[in-house]
Formats: C-alpha cells, sequence, structure tokens
C-alpha cells in the first residue's frame, strides 16, 4: 500500500524531473536543453499503483471500506508497537532503576504495586532522566512531537492533512515512553492519536487523496488509534467525528469510524486480548426513587469546575513556560525532576495512574488511601501533568483527565460516605465511572464519545442514567466557557471552512 511516491518513479522515468521531496504532491520539472522536448511527467493519478487507482475511482462505500481497513490496521498496530514500548520503558526506568512498580488496571494484569518507595532518592533521577532524554531526541530530530501530540494532528486535519511528518511518528513514540515511563505524568491517548494521524497523512501523501479525503482519514486515525489504545471501538468511532470541532459533530467521518476503529481493536486484541482497560467495575445502582440523581447533579457542577480548573491551568502553563529562560531541553528536565519531587509526597500522581484509578474504584482499596490524598489529588494530578507535559515533554492528556475525574468521583463518594449521607452507594464504582466521564467528556467538548468510551474501558453500561445528567450539565457549562483541553478544535464545520477559504484567497494588494 505504501508503494513508492508517484514523483520518484518519474525520476526514474523522466530524467529531468526532480524528486519533490516530503510533500511529493507538486512536481518540480527543471527545464530541458535548448532543443529537446520537454519531458513527459507521469500524471497525480499515479499516485499509490493500483491500490491508489482504485481508491480514487471507487464510490463511496467501496472507497471507505478499503481505506477504513487500511488506517484500521495501521492504526492497531501502531497502537500494539506504542504499548508495549511504553510497557518495558516502565520496567525498566521505574521498575529496574527506582525499584518502583506502578499498580496496573484489571485489563493489564491488576497489579496493586509496590507498597512504597524502597529507593526514593532515584525517582527524582529517573523522572528527570526520562524527561532530558524526551526532549533531547524532540529538539534534535522533530521539535513538532514535543506537548501532548492531539492537538498537532487535529490541526492536521484543519490546514494540511499532508503535512505530518513520518520522522515525527517515529520520535513521537520513542519520546513518550521515555516521558510516561519515567514517571512523567501523561497519557497514552496523544502519543497514540499522533502516530495514527501521521500514518494517515503518509497515506494522503503516497495515494494522492484529495483534501476533503486526507482530512477524513487523519480524523479518523485519531479515534482509531485512541479508540484501540484503550480498547474502545465505539467511542473511538464516534470520536473521529466529534473530537475536530468544540461544538459540532462531522456525521461523514461516523460511518467509516466504525470500520477503522473496529478493524484497529481487532488487531490490538490479537496481540494484547480483548478485556476491558478497567475490567468490569461494580457499579452498579438502583434507581428505586428520583432524588438520589441529585448525587449526580453534584458530580456534573464539581466536573465542570475540575475540567475548567484543568484545562486553564494546562494552557497557563505552556504560555509560561515559552516565556521562561532556558532551552526546549532543560525546561522539561526541569518540569521531570519537579514531578518526581511531588511524586515522593503523592505517589498517584506518577506516570498515567490508571491502577489508582482502577483502585479507586474499589470500596475497601479507596478508604485505604489516606483521605487527604482523595481530596488533593485532583489538582495535584493537574500540577503534575502541567508541569510533564506542559514544560514541553511529550504524552498525552486523555490519561491524567481520566484519573483527575476518576479521584473527584471518588472525593463526592469519601466525604458522603464519611458524613453518612443518604444516597451514597455502598461501592464508589458509579461515582468514581461517573466522574471520569464528565470531567474529561465536558473539557474535552466530546461528552457522547468520552462517555461511550469510559463505558467501554470500564464494562460499566448501566451508568448512563446517573451519566447522562452530569455530563449534560458539565458540558453546557463548558460550552459557555469557550474553554478547550485541544486548543486546535475549531468551533464548527462552517468556521472551519471559512478558515480555509480565508486563508486560499490571494491577497490584495
Amino acid at each position: 500500500l505504501l508503494c513508492y511516491p508517484y514523483n520518484r518513479t518519474v525520476v526514474r522515468l523522466f530524467p529531468g524531473v526532480r524528486d519533490a521531496g516530503v510533500e511529493g504532491q507538486t512536481l518540480t520539472v527543471s527545464e530541458p536543453p535548448e532543443g529537446e522536448p520537454q519531458p513527459a511527467v507521469a500524471p497525480p493519478s499515479a499516485a499509490g499503483g493500483r491500490f491508489g487507482a482504485v481508491i480514487r475511482t471507487s464510490g463511496y462505500l467501496r472507497k471507505w471500506f478499503l481505506l477504513g481497513v487500511t488506517i484500521g490496521v495501521i492504526a492497531g498496530l501502531g497502537a500494539v508497537v506504542f504499548y508495549l514500548g511504553l510497557k518495558y520503558t516502565a520496567q525498566f526506568l521505574l521498575g529496574y532503576l527506582a525499584d518502583y512498580h506502578l499498580p496496573t488496571p484489571v485489563g493489564e494484569g491488576g497489579s496493586r504495586g509496590s507498597a512504597g518507595f524502597s529507593r526514593p532518592w532515584a525517582i527524582p533521577l529517573v523522572t528527570t532522566g526520562g524527561a532530558l532524554l524526551s526532549a533531547l531526541l524532540v529538539a534534535k530530530l522533530a521539535p513538532e512531537a514535543t506537548g501532548h501530540g492531539t492537538d498537532e494532528a487535529i490541526e492536521a486535519v484543519h490546514t494540511d492533512p499532508r503535512a505530518i511528518r513520518f520522522r515525527a511518528v517515529l520520535v513521537k513514540m520513542v519520546a513518550s515512553a521515555l516521558t510516561i515511563g519515567s514517571g512523567g505524568s501523561g497519557g497514552r491517548e496523544g502519543p497514540t492519536a499522533q502516530i495514527s494521524a501521521g500514518f494517515c497523512s503518509l497515506l494522503t501523501r503516497r495515494l494522492n487523496l484529495s483534501d476533503e479525503d486526507g482530512r477524513a482519514a487523519v480524523a479518523l486515525g485519531i479515534g482509531a488509534g485512541i479508540g484501540a489504545i484503550f480498547a474502545a471501538p465505539l467511542g473511538g468511532a464516534v470520536l473521529a467525528a466529534s473530537i475536530t470541532y468544540r461544538d459540532d459533530f462531522d456525521y461523514r467521518c461516523l460511518l467509516p469510524g466504525f470500520i477503522t476503529s473496529g478493524v484497529a481493536y481487532a488487531v490490538l486484541g490479537s496481540f494484547l486480548g480483548f478485556d476491558p482497560l478497567f475490567g468490569y467495575i461494580d457499579a452498579e445502582y438502583r434507581f428505586e426513587r428520583a432524588w438520589p440523581l441529585l448525587w449526580f447533579v453534584v458530580i456534573g457542577l464539581a466536573g465542570a469546575a475540575v475540567g475548567y480548573l484543568y484545562a486553564r491551568v494546562f494552557h497557563t502553563s505552556v504560555r509560561l513556560t515559552r516565556r521562561l529562560p532556558g532551552g526546549p531541553v532543560l525546561k522539561p528536565a526541569v518540569g521531570g525532576l519537579l514531578v518526581g519531587l511531588l511524586g515522593l509526597l503523592i505517589p498517584e500522581i506518577l506516570s498515567s495512574g490508571y491502577g489508582w484509578a482502577q483502585l479507586a474504584a474499589q470500596r475497601d482499596s479507596l478508604l485505604h488511601i489516606p483521605l487527604w490524598i482523595v481530596l488533593v489529588l485532583p489538582l495535584a494530578k493537574i500540577v503534575a501533568t502541567s508541569l510533564s507535559i506542559g514544560s514541553g515533554g511529550s504524552g498525552g492528556l486523555f490519561g491524567p483527565g481520566i484519573v483527575i475525574g476518576a479521584f473527584l468521583g471518588a472525593t463526592v463518594w469519601r466525604l458522603g460516605e464519611l458524613c453518612h449521607l443518604p444516597g451514597i452507594p455502598h461501592d464508589p464504582g458509579i461515582f468514581v465511572v461517573v466522574g471520569m466521564m464528565t470531567c474529561f467528556g465536558s473539557v474535552a467538548r466530546a461528552p457522547l464519545a468520552i462517555m461511550i468510551m469510559v463505558a467501554e474501558m470500564t464494562g460499566s453500561f448501566s451508568v448512563v442514567p446517573g451519566a447522562i445528567i452530569s455530563v449534560g450539565i458539565a458540558a453546557m457549562l463548558l460550552s459557555r466557557t469557550n474553554v478547550t483541553i485541544y486548543e486546535a478544535q475549531r468551533l464548527n464545520r462552517e468556521a472551519a471552512q471559512a478558515e480555509r477559504e480565508h486563508q486560499a484567497a490571494p491577497e490584495t494588494p
């Protein structure tokens, strides 16, 4: 499928044609010697060989079935490679060098992790070293691979779907594994989104897809990659249609998204298994009366406030970091050092934190976590993520958002349980799951997609009655603020189209 670009083939056949470089879309033709005829140039229809020709000449169903399967396979394999790279990096840096093992969610073994630090001095050294190596790699090879990655992929959808360099994909994979694997507070979704989107950008160049098809392909890659890494194919399909806009939904990506996300999930599951990330959390709650639903109003209001704080603190840290002295290598290293020191006090902020979210959903485990840690952890995780990723490190924002939301729900449950308030369930699972959905679904401006994804990740579809109240309240409140965790999102399709038309219009003297 990823055959040689047509311009390189032309170079061999017609010596007057020079290679067009990475873009692969515009041929630069040298002038032939005087008296000789102009050499023929292969048409753009030759791009991608027979497969590219089939894609460009096929109808809607055939084209998007073939592209959907191709994108799904690429996204699934990319997620597998990144997951394994991150797993073994964490085992070496944190497990071997620092002798500290993170708890893992049920879908990844369900380990409870280390009881404490046997080498506390090693934690700041490992977090600093991992951030330093990651920053060096990014600064030297692909500066665009800095940060969380999802914004870069969304920006490619709205501007140029051919713009993501393949080198950035490889650098992002390694740099993110170093940052998160050494204890930096970041998630898997951002790197996976940029990896999948980068492959789709390469596919757009090689097959010479139209701009519209290229934009759809990159958006599908984002959804398929995130859906695969979290074992949430339905949510990934809906995410592909909603993550690029703050207040809109691109229905054209929905049906192809079912194919891409389903195939990506099948590929990842064939290597890593098909269990939900958090197993099947006990989130049963019998709604025998209406008034206990008021607890989900509380979670909705709190989730909107915490989500707003998450976005504002993170983006403020990014802007502040740009103004501070020090280069693109020093600042992430300092951020890593501060995260390591904070991790000695609150170990739950280290790395992605999915294992801690799993423990928060279990009554006995949550009651063993000191109350003050449960109360401050949402804020501490926001600060740690801003230090790790906002300073220039490489990692995602989805994972920390899930952990922040989980402990937001755990906080509501612990306080209600402590005060013996009516309507509090016996187990915290439903509050934790709804907190995950509410906090990040609202600030990502993709409430439906995140609600579905978290339900798939936790096997907890029975939470829907409470979740729609909580998520709906938080989403409506944040829609009034114009705040989003993904700043590359456009308001809607009309605004994005108007922006492209304005950029394409010739400048008037």
